[in-house]
């Protein structure tokens, strides 16, 4: 394996090498519409941020960049200090290291919740199936679901579908897992289920960039808000921060209609 090399900074200090996900200068258009405009944001090793703003704003694009759902027109974003591959096996590789959990669930209709959490372990990071099946249980345990691992999807309510998908992202050991909106198409008595198992999951340490409108998340469970508005980063800063004493008018605009409604 290829050792990465870590300069030091200006300073001459330790090598920053608990940055994880490095965006740089990033811009995307769709057509005419600037979706992401000079995005520079750096994600560190265990940490959670929560990416919040009005609808139309960038964030969910921002999610899909990190992984290369969503290609770039110009800047860098690196995971783990390699930059993100253009395609072939390094992009599935990446893809291994990088969780993604959606909206919609995208489970394999035809096979239980076991073959759904198994199948990226043996065909992606070639682990013997047993050993996959194994820890397949041991995850759908964790999320809540073990119990339901030889039924189908269609089978299980939305909350458990979305924990199955969470406990499928976990199985590839990823560095950092990236949530878009994971409750959006939840019925609000499901929706604490799954918020419960991401606030454990940020508890145990792992490093979560999530888009979500759940305020309530991003407060107790967020190490940094990020808030977006017309493709920008408008302002960042701790939860506590930015929730009693956000700087931006922007930023009080969308506080002042989604708090007090």
């Amino acid at each position: 394996m290829s050792e990465v090399s870590v300069t030091k900074d200006a300073g001459g200090s330790a090598p920053a090498t608990d940055e994880l996900v490095v965006l740089e200068g990033v811009n995307k258009h769709f057509g005419a519409l600037h979706v992401l405009q000079d995005i520079d944001l750096t994600i560190s090793r265990g940490e959670v941020v929560v990416v919040i703003g009005p609808s139309g704003s960038g964030k969910s694009t921002l999610c899909r960049t990190i992984n290369r759902l969503e290609t770039v027109d110009s800047g860098h974003i690196s995971i783990d200090g390699r930059p993100l591959p253009q395609e072939g096996k390094e992009l599935a590789r990446l893809r291994s290291d990088v969780g993604m959990v959606f909206q919609s669930f995208n489970l394999f209709a035809h096979k239980t919740v076991l073959e759904n959490v198994t199948l990226g372990q043996v065909k992606v990071r070639k682990t013997d199936k047993q050993e996959a099946e194994g820890k397949a249980r041991t995850l759908l345990d964790r999320v809540g679901v073990g119990n339901q691992a030889d039924k189908y999807p269609a089978q299980l309510s939305g909350g458990q579908q979305q924990r199955v998908a969470i406990a499928r992202a976990l199985a590839m050991d990823p560095k950092v897992m990236l949530f878009d909106e994971p409750t959006s198409a939840l019925d609000p008595e499901m929706i604490n289920e799954v918020l419960e198992v991401m606030q454990q999951l940020a508890r145990d340490g792992m490093t979560m960039v999530v888009v979500t409108h759940e305020m309530g998340f991003a407060r107790s469970a967020a190490n940094r808000v990020v808030f977006m508005a017309d493709g920008r980063i408008v302002e960042e800063s701790a939860p506590e921060q930015f929730f009693s004493n956000p700087r931006s008018d922007r930023a009080k605009d969308f506080l002042s209609k989604i708090l007090h409604h």
